[in-house]
């Protein structure tokens, strides 16, 4: 299940990814795009393709059609839940499908599966990246922040709170709490009486947010690598500032949309080159197999 707007950019290679992972099925519903991606979904022969020009921030962010689809197509299915711009990861990914890994969530009984979004960016300036459709994006957004992470608990939902990470060091050092939220449970054995809150990072019945404790969690997680600093960020942002359309209060996220726009240079000296899922694990972003 993925809602997208004008990603024909990164579509090629989500679709090549997914599907060497395993996912025989797409759903897309896209937003009022002009850049070719409804021909370039309408092509495909797994993509199930919807389209709206409706207001995507009084559709809840996008969830309110994502959940209609989800209540009339996935209940009884295993279902991932993605932005465009994300990656999955997961131990043994090299070797496993992602029928391989709900087939271990199942046999414990784990009937979801949460994630820490990574952002992945260049060692030069955003504006800098030379990137073209199809091309694996990990090839020019090879580094990551390694921490630090916090994580807590939200009270009704009990739903979980990570915070930390390369945007808040860059665009929020002097008020983390604005930072973005990190974690999210992309992957759920559905049932049509659940629901997303806010994105992926909420979950109802509140119990599932139960299944994922974010990093250093030792029950299997895994890992959604945010490929959102590819150099069109910054057309993207200066749209989305004249849009408002992607927080609750978008007129408190103008600077970063400036500064985002500015072309900064993400990398520092503590950033870490990303070498994959094993990497991951040993950093305590994901957890291992069991019993390896």
């Amino acid at each position: 299940m993925a809602c997208v707007r004008n990603e024909s950019l990164r579509l090629p290679f989500f679709l090549q990814y997914y599907r060497a992972l395993g996912v025989t099925d797409f759903l897309f519903v896209d937003n009022g795009s002009d850049d070719g991606t409804l021909a370039l979904l309408s092509d495909q022969p797994d993509v199930s393709l919807w389209s709206t020009d409706a207001g995507y921030k009084a559709a809840r962010f996008g969830l309110d059609w994502v959940t209609w689809l989800q209540m009339r197509y996935a209940s009884g299915k295993w279902c991932l839940t993605v932005d465009a711009d994300e990656l999955l990861v997961f131990s043994g990914d090299a070797d496993r499908t992602l029928s391989h890994l709900t087939e271990a969530l199942e046999a414990e009984g784990q009937i979801a599966f949460g994630a820490l979004m990574l952002d992945l960016y260049s060692e030069g300036p955003v504006g800098g990246i030379s990137y073209v459709a199809g091309q694996n994006p990990l090839e020019v957004l090879t580094h990551f922040d390694a921490g630090p992470y916090r994580a807590t608990r939200q009270m009704p939902k009990e739903n979980l709170w990570v915070l930390g990470g390369v945007r808040e060091r860059v665009f929020f050092p002097d008020a983390p709490e604005r930072g973005p939220t990190l974690n999210k449970l992309p992957l759920v054995k559905w049932n049509w009486r659940y629901a997303y809150v806010n994105s992926t990072h909420a979950i109802l019945p509140r119990n599932l947010n139960r299944f994922y404790d974010g990093p250093g969690d030792t029950r299997p997680c895994g890992v959604l690598l945010h490929t959102k600093f590819l150099a069109d960020v910054i057309g993207r942002s200066c749209e989305e500032k004249q849009r408002k359309q992607h927080f609750h209060q978008p007129e408190a996220y103008a600077d970063y949309y400036d500064h985002v726009a500015a072309s900064p240079t993400l990398c520092s000296e503590g950033s870490i080159r990303y070498e994959g899922a094993d990497q991951l694990i040993a950093l305590g972003l994901m957890s291992g197999e069991r019993g390896a």
